[in-house]
């Protein structure tokens, strides 16, 4: 077994902590990468731990100095693409997965824009909740479809090319995923937090008919997802289609309850029921490849 030294023992180290952020906060998202390859299970989890240390940033602490501690942790990540090095090791892992793929401003900056904007607007209008999903999920989801294209580079030939399809996929998955989790957190969101995401929405207007109106829309985000499914290297493409198939079945568990109990708890699938669905997810994927449905590279 080979020592790691200097660098290489510091990208490493960088690396660990980022595996930690995502191990210690998702379960969900965690199944899903382990179908993933080395080096792009290693890029998803720098992009997660960057987006979920942002968050804790305007959540969690969301302190009088949060807005400044935000400023700080996007100067660090800007330094850190130009340098290759920072001293926050999740900004260091970051850095060298956005320095390999080509994650760039055109990513970070609506979504610190997102960020920014949860320390100010507690209620959105139309337009600035399309904003907000943009920058907070849509670009994460751009980012994470750029690991998956560089992680089928083979024998240095050029990462796969990014198209209209996969662009769109990748948004509409991140999208679906983010208003999952406002309908899951909506309660504690407007208790805890006084956030009103979805326009229109508060506990005391939500119904069935709204609660219909947003897993219509979930549904819609995910049909343009997973149109883009064929385009993904392999392992990539297991793991969002599984990734897809625990989601579903998030949306039919919000479905079957009632609007009120949603305000007081957060619905979930055990882990045994997400085990079941990466299996059949999978083999769904597989059996498309015999079929000729889908490449297999």
């Amino acid at each position: 077994m080979t020592t790691l030294t200097g660098t290489a023992l510091y990208d490493e180290t960088a690396a660990r902590v980022s595996r930690a952020v995502l191990t210690g906060y998702s379960t969900s998202f965690g199944l899903g990468t382990r179908l993933l390859g080395r080096r792009a299970r290693r890029g998803i989890e720098a992009v997660y731990a960057l987006v979920r240390i942002a968050d804790e940033i305007v959540d969690t602490h969301g302190g009088a100095d949060a807005g400044a501690m935000l400023d700080e942790f996007e100067e660090q990540t800007a330094r850190a693409l130009k340098s290759g090095f920072s001293t926050n090791l999740v900004v260091h892992a970051f850095a060298a997965t956005a320095r390999r793929t080509g994650i760039g401003a055109a990513e970070l900056d609506p979504f610190f824009a997102s960020m920014r904007m949860d320390l100010t607007v507690v209620v959105h209008d139309r337009n600035s909740y399309e904003r907000y999903v943009y920058g907070s999920a849509e670009v994460v989801g751009l980012m994470c479809l750029a690991v998956f294209l560089d992680s089928a580079r083979r024998s240095g030939k050029p990462a796969r090319r990014s198209d209209a399809r996969l662009r769109a996929g990748a948004q509409a998955l991140g999208a679906a995923f983010q208003k999952i989790n406002f309908l899951r957190d909506l309660g504690a969101d407007y208790g805890e937090l006084g956030r009103s995401y979805f326009p229109g929405v508060t506990p005391a207007t939500l119904d069935q008919h709204a609660v219909d109106v947003i897993l219509a829309e979930i549904a819609a985000d995910a049909l343009v997802a997973r149109a883009a499914l064929p385009g993904l290297p392999r392992r990539a493409r297991w793991a969002v289609a599984s990734t897809l198939g625990l989601y579903d079945r998030l949306t039919g568990e919000l479905a079957a309850t009632a609007p009120a109990d949603l305000l007081t708890r957060r619905v979930h699938v055990s882990a045994p029921a997400k085990l079941a669905v990466l299996a059949r997810s999978v083999g769904r994927e597989c059996a498309a490849e015999a079929r000729g449905l889908v490449g297999a590279a």
